[in-house]
């Protein structure tokens, strides 16, 4: 039994773990919320045309599928998720930084690839760093997840603003401040210990990739997710050409971050399966990008935005809850590797595709990604019965 000398400690190790990954959380999407919308701006500012955007963008996600698992394997492996988490902040910065030197499309690719090598495995290993202490201290994702969705709100709303007092060739630079920041930040990590039911590590990936319901979960996410790609990748350039400011494009995007927190901070309180959540998120995102196609009035437009912390924000809670249910703690962080891979490997080849067929149909691209919306809700809701009958394994460590 615990002392009372010992309670107080273990509450502020608890406590000292959970801030110090909300303050990574922020910084971490800090970058994202000026690089997702704004990135593209930038590229079109230096003088990248439409269909090199497209293949530009798709870089992140082509390195999730090819790099991405090797780095969380190994990093899973060598027991060094927080250490790797760290190096990967600090490559990523100077990546960015050597990126915003580059003028030409073929430099730039290739700058932006290295660059993505490792930045890329950042939000997966810093998942299974937190799924890995929401399981040691019993605490619940959402909240936590949360500060980087404020996080991502406030970068936008403020390179929003810069949009209209910097020209939009400077705009690399923020991403690049930001990107310090989460160096800064991940120095504050605490140190984690492994869980104490461990399991031997040889083979210890084969049976998540021979699990079906598993597959299902990561595909069904992957289509939702995906399905967000030409919206990232072309929204704020074909609300630019409607005449919709800088500043606007800012609070739309903020819109939907905001009802994403309202969504992580509620989501203790959610009483559906998990995979429910999940094909949630799915039919909202049809009826998000079929609005979206139809040029709608600005109101309209705000309103599909708030769709965003169902298509995005829900379809993530079922995801990680479904993921500590049925991955054990030692394999969190492949786990979580797989399932980036699986988003890359179909968010890179959406990526292409929406940068080709945006070139051709403009805003009816939105069209193809509700589409994809679809598939994944159907896939998950027709796993749903087998993922909910095969109960949580012992050493899942949720």
């Amino acid at each position: 039994m615990q002392s009372e000398s010992q309670i107080p400690i273990a509450a502020a190790t608890k406590r000292r773990f959970a801030v110090s990954l909300a303050v990574f959380y922020s910084a971490f999407f800090a970058v994202l919320g000026t690089h997702v919308p704004f990135f593209p701006v930038w590229l079109k500012a230096i003088g990248i045309d439409a269909v090199w955007i497209g293949i530009i963008a798709a870089l992140p996600a082509i390195t999730r599928f090819t790099t991405l698992p090797q780095v969380t394997a190994f990093a899973e492996k060598r027991q060094a998720i927080r250490a790797a988490i760290m190096v990967s902040a600090l490559a990523t910065a100077i990546g960015f930084t050597a990126v915003g030197l580059q003028q030409q499309p073929l430099a730039l690719f290739l700058v932006y690839a290295l660059t993505c090598m490792m930045w890329t495995p950042t939000m997966p290993l810093t998942d299974a760093y937190a799924l890995r202490g929401v399981a040691r201290y019993g605490l619940d994702y959402g909240p936590l997840r949360l500060w980087g969705s404020a996080a991502f709100a406030a970068g936008s709303l403020a390179c929003g603003y810069l949009v209209d007092v910097i020209a939009p060739r400077d705009l690399i630079w923020v991403i690049v401040a930001w990107a310090v920041v989460a160096v800064a930040a991940s120095l504050l990590l605490q140190p984690l210990d492994d869980l104490r039911h461990r399991t031997p590590e040889r083979h210890a990936g084969k049976p998540l990739l021979r699990d079906a319901t598993f597959w299902a979960v990561i595909a069904s996410a992957a289509l939702i997710q995906s399905s967000h790609i030409a919206f990232y990748t072309f929204s704020a350039i074909n609300w630019q050409l409607q005449g919709i400011s800088g500043l606007t494009i800012a609070v739309l995007w903020t819109l939907g971050i905001m009802a994403e927190i309202v969504v992580f901070a509620l989501s203790p309180r959610f009483s559906l399966q998990p995979s429910t959540l999940i094909a949630i998120g799915g039919v909202i995102a049809v009826l998000r990008w079929i609005v979206t196609a139809s040029e709608p009035p600005l109101v309209l437009l705000a309103i599909a935005q708030l769709g965003h912390g169902f298509s995005f924000g829900l379809t993530i809670v079922g995801t990680m809850n479904l993921l500590v249910q049925r991955v054990p703690s030692h394999q969190i962080a492949r786990g979580q590797g797989y399932y980036a891979a699986c988003n890359g490997l179909l968010g890179a080849a959406t990526s292409i595709a929406s940068g080709a067929i945006y070139a051709r149909i403009g805003d009816n691209v939105y069209y193809v990604m509700a589409a994809m919306a679809a598939a994944g809700a159907i896939l998950i809701w027709s796993a749903r019965h087998r993922l909910t009958a095969q109960p949580q394994s012992e050493a899942s460590g949720g």
